[in-house]
């Protein structure tokens, strides 16, 4: 099943990734690589987890500080499994950004800090553990495919993959095929919900990231404190020695019944809800599996607000499509990570 976004969105065949794999060992080493935690797993060959390790992504010091933390998370999973990194198959590695497989580098990575330009992630993390075979695939695509193989989308032909965290990314499998389009599909939070609305971090108006992206609702957080509203949430912020709001401030101050705050998760779940409903419109997708940072605090809860914004914008409101919560939770993103090491990913 082809996992990747291209690079270079006029290939036509995907790249090989730029150290060859190796089918030797069950072992394998995932990596989910975000804006504001990376989490290491080590699975065996049915991907039952044996060792774990997770670390806050670096938000100073560049690329090099943020290979050193995935290699220092990679060790310590390693130690909780009871394994040398000799016993690995090889390593996969969600990131966010633009992924090049042939050269192992990812650019464009805005979510990390002075990401930018390619930098060869992969040829780093296979350097740090004896020349081991690393493969790269964007993050979200690759949590959206361990869901559709081994968690919630396993009984559909085709779902979309919603994760809603530090920004807002997707995934479109169809058919059982991950759906690259040509190079770039599965943009979910860059869908248009409002002419001329808030401004996203990719320079557009109105797209469903501008409204449901972690970062940005932070953004309009503090610009409605500067215009005088009340919130509890960078007190909290500051008490649990966080310097943004994670999903565990949000969930904080939604708990101690913080009026902006719930204004501001009102807002996204009305964005998600309409964004979900233009893409089922579109595709008439049997499913759909929400999950990231934000979706693992918030979707159970909010299920049937996300689900009423949605079928107030569908086209079919008779015939919604099923909307699940992630399987494999938090874990999702590193085994898909570690399913790109199988042979025929």
């Amino acid at each position: 099943m082809p996992l990747f976004r291209r690079s270079n969105p006029q290939e036509a065949q995907p790249q090989q990734p730029f150290v060859a794999r190796t089918d030797a060992g069950s072992l394998r080493g995932g990596v989910d690589l975000g804006g504001t935690k990376i989490q290491a797993l080590i699975v065996d060959a049915e991907s039952k987890v044996l060792g774990r390790a997770r670390a806050a992504t670096p938000h100073e010091g560049g690329p090099p500080a943020v290979i050193d933390a995935i290699a220092a998370t990679v060790g310590e999973a390693l130690a909780d499994a009871n394994v040398e990194s000799t016993q690995l198959s090889g390593i996969g590695i969600g990131s966010p950004g633009s992924v090049d497989h042939s050269t192992g580098t990812v650019a464009n990575a805005s979510n990390l800090p002075d990401w930018m330009d390619p930098y060869p992630m992969g040829p780093e993390i296979s350097a740090r553990f004896g020349g081991l075979p690393v493969v790269l695939g964007n993050d979200v695509d690759v949590a959206v495919n361990a869901e559709f193989q081994l968690g919630a989308g396993r009984p559909y032909p085709s779902i979309l993959g919603v994760w809603w965290g530090t920004g807002v990314g997707g995934g479109v499998i169809l058919n059982g095929m991950n759906w690259v389009g040509r190079g770039f599909a599965g943009e979910f939070g860059h869908q248009v919900i409002e002419r001329g609305g808030a401004r996203c971090g990719c320079g557009n108006r109105g797209c469903v990231e501008a409204y449901a992206g972690r970062k940005d609702m932070q953004r309009w957080v503090t610009a409605k404190v500067e215009d005088g509203s009340k919130t509890k949430l960078f007190k909290i912020a500051k008490h649990k020695h966080r310097d943004s709001l994670t999903s565990g401030v949000w969930a904080r101050a939604i708990r101690d019944d913080d009026r902006l705050a719930e204004r501001a998760v009102r807002r996204a779940t009305r964005a998600l809800g309409a964004g979900i409903a233009s893409s089922i419109n579109l595709l008439d997708l049997p499913a759909v599996v929400v999950g990231g940072g934000m979706g693992e605090r918030f979707f159970v809860d909010r299920q049937a607000e996300i689900a009423k914004y949605m079928e107030a914008n569908l086209f079919r409101r008779e015939d919604p499509p099923a909307l699940l919560a992630t399987e494999l939770g938090d874990d999702g993103g590193a085994i898909g990570a570690a399913l790109l090491l199988l042979p025929g990913a």
